[in-house]
């Protein structure tokens, strides 16, 4: 499996972890809502789709009542199709959730997963931050040592293309920064002595979130953008 395809299959498992949805709706809420999926297309869903429904994870049924599909036979239109998560595609997609290896530190990856934070175990959500945050500071710092190896040569268009990549790599990890920080936070307070009892556990346990900044004006980069790659 490509990482692209992965990273859909991950997408489409969690948006139907929400809802069933046929495909339309799903290609509609891939484009809106994950922008890293602007550019795909039905001949990339459907296979996709198809794959799931293969490996038991999801469910093919009729999304018209029988009025409107017997309809659509008369007029030559199938009827739409809507898919359904099955209990295994639910247990599989909470195994992908709780991976938080390299896969889950880059570019589009990494936007995916924090589509899907709001149903992320807070440790999982750290770890993946931090990782994160790891990863940017290692590509940071290689742009730095090229910028100053190549600077002479550079013209100051180019010059400055450099520099905006830098900016945007810094302003991720400030942003990540933050995150990881009101996280931390989070834990603390529900984990405190102050807190009830089992009160840490019950929040563990609910996957709450509650780790964003809640600070108005910030301007938090898009994970998915091409200039910090």
């Amino acid at each position: 499996m490509s990482r692209r395809s992965g990273i859909l299959e991950f997408a489409v498992l969690g948006l139907l972890r929400e809802a069933p949805m046929h495909g339309y709706e799903l290609r509609k809420r891939l484009n809106t809502s994950l922008g890293i999926f602007r550019a795909f297309s039905y001949g990339t869903l459907y296979p996709c789709l198809k794959t799931l429904v293969a490996n038991g994870w999801l469910i093919e049924e009729p999304g018209s009542a029988p009025e409107e599909a017997v309809a659509a036979s008369l007029a030559g239109r199938r009827a739409k199709i809507v898919y359904r998560l099955t209990a295994e595609g639910k247990e599989h997609f909470e195994e992908l959730l709780s991976h938080t290896g390299p896969d889950a530190w880059e570019d589009e990856h990494f936007a995916a997963r924090f589509a899907f934070f709001g149903q992320t175990e807070r440790e999982v959500r750290m770890r993946v931050l931090e990782g994160r945050r790891s990863r940017l500071e290692e590509r940071l710092e290689k742009m730095r040592a090229s910028l100053a190896r190549t600077r002479e040569r550079l013209d100051d268009y180019t010059l400055e293309l450099q520099r905006h990549g830098m900016e945007s790599v810094e302003r991720e990890v400030r942003w990540l920064n933050e995150l990881i920080e009101s996280e931390r936070a989070g834990r603390d307070q529900r984990s405190g002595p102050d807190a009830p009892e089992g009160a840490a556990q019950q929040h563990k346990e609910s996957g709450e979130t509650g780790g964003l900044p809640r600070h108005g004006g910030s301007t938090r980069p898009d994970p998915s953008d091409d200039t910090a790659k």
